[in-house]
């Protein structure tokens, strides 16, 4: 409702189906036995992150949740830029669509990776804990640990699909006063 356009809605929930992805992989990444089979400073990394098959409980449904919202405000952030500036100055040929898309693409990487570094980074604790609860907070944890991980992609699946749209509106622009031309 925001963007008053159902393209910017699908493009913004493309980002949400490559973050569920990267949850899903990380999830089927713990069943390997080969992941993080290495030590640290005698640390074994298997033991620390309690590395081990995963079942598909609520909790790890929940984290899937938690993981929407994150990918959402992340693909928000870009698209609400990018609506922004082809508002500001409409696109008259299709380099000028590549040049805002890039613009805008490259102003809003910085947010959209503090978001995702401080997510990941707060998330590290709870998957690396030992304690009363970690049984359930783990799983909880995981999906939104791996799309953190693939929520970058976003960052430029967001701004590629936005210029697209807005190649074929300006095409269509094009050949309608073509016509109305002739």
């Amino acid at each position: 409702m925001q963007f008053r356009r159902i393209s910017t809605a699908l493009i913004i929930f493309s980002g949400v189906a490559i973050c569920i992805a990267g949850g899903f992989s990380l999830i089927w990444l713990y069943g390997r036995p080969w992941f993080l089979d290495f030590s640290i400073l005698g640390v074994d990394m298997r033991d620390l992150f309690q590395v081990g098959t995963i079942n598909l409980s609520v909790a790890v449904w929940i984290g899937f949740i938690a993981l929407l919202g994150i990918a959402t405000d992340a693909g928000v952030v870009m698209a609400t830029y990018l609506s922004q500036r082809f508002r500001a100055q409409p696109p008259t040929t299709i380099e000028e669509v590549h040049e805002r898309a890039m613009e805008a693409g490259t102003r809003r990487v910085r947010p959209c990776l503090m978001t995702t570094a401080t997510t990941a980074l707060a998330l590290l604790p709870v998957i690396s804990s030992q304690g009363r609860g970690s049984d359930v907070m783990v799983p909880m944890a995981l999906p939104s640990i791996g799309g953190m991980g693939t929520i970058l992609l976003t960052l430029f699946t967001v701004p590629l699909l936005y210029a697209w749209v807005e190649e074929v509106r300006l095409s269509r622009r094009i050949a309608s006063t073509r016509v109305e031309k002739l």
